[in-house]
């Protein structure tokens, strides 16, 4: 059966890994990007070169233009999977944290990827296997000082999926959440190399996770093999709690 997935953020390092592993798995794609066209074009190169019988597609949304959405949905033909790998955080005391700030973060980790369920959520329910999986975080579950405002989208998205999958599981669509720790991606680079051997310290294994570790669950989520599971964290933190 051909499948086709929906990576938002697909120019990011998470988002990109996620790509590698569904294509590797004989999906066709659509890479969506905002502002990073010229990695997004790279990794469409690269995909197309290694998969020349499977289809790459870059779509461009900004998720913090909820009227956007609907044309944006329009582009999407044949879609039985969507993998929400998209947006940042904001680091600082809850008192600094602009309004702007907290808008921006609800929209782009909640507000528009449920507005694209509500859009795309037939043709899930038309594949038979519909996948439906957000890149959440550790600390959606144990909180953060400093980043209080996006552990407590990331507790949202958590929220958000552990119900969503009661309402469509008869669609045959599943949702669930990779909830990674500490991941080397280019979030981190605003940490000096001295903060960043200091957290590693603090982690069992000593080390950061790569993305293409966590994209390996995104597949695990999105195989067909994988229909039992849904309104699930896989926790993928490295022990670190």
């Amino acid at each position: 059966m051909k499948r086709n997935a929906l990576i938002m953020g697909a120019s990011g390092d998470i988002g990109s890994a996620c790509a590698y592993e569904l294509a590797a798995a004989g999906f066709s794609l659509y890479l969506h990007y905002f502002k990073n066209q010229e990695r997004i074009s790279q990794l469409q190169r690269d995909l197309t070169e290694r998969y020349p019988n499977q289809d790459f597609f870059m779509v461009s949304l900004d998720m913090k233009n909820l009227d956007a959405v609907p044309q944006f949905c329009q582009q999407l033909f044949a879609l039985d999977t969507i993998v929400f790998a998209q947006g940042g955080s904001w680091y600082g005391l809850v008192s600094q944290m602009p309004q702007a700030s907290m808008a921006e973060l609800w929209q782009v980790h909640l507000e528009t990827p449920v507005l694209l369920l509500q859009h795309l959520e037939k043709k899930l329910a038309q594949a038979s296997l519909g996948r439906v999986i957000f890149i959440g975080s550790l600390y959606g579950e144990v909180g953060s000082g400093l980043e209080a405002y996006y552990a407590a989208v990331k507790s949202a998205q958590v929220g958000f999926v552990k119900s969503y999958a009661q309402e469509v599981a008869t669609l045959g669509i599943t949702a669930n959440v990779v909830a990674p720790g500490a991941v080397q991606t280019h979030l981190l680079n605003q940490f000096s190399s001295e903060e960043l051997g200091a957290l590693q310290k603090e982690l069992p294994l000593l080390r950061l996770a790569r993305p293409e570790e966590i994209a390996y669950f995104v597949g695990v989520c999105a195989a067909e093999k994988a229909s039992y599971l849904t309104g699930s964290v896989l926790n993928v933190n490295g022990g670190w709690h």
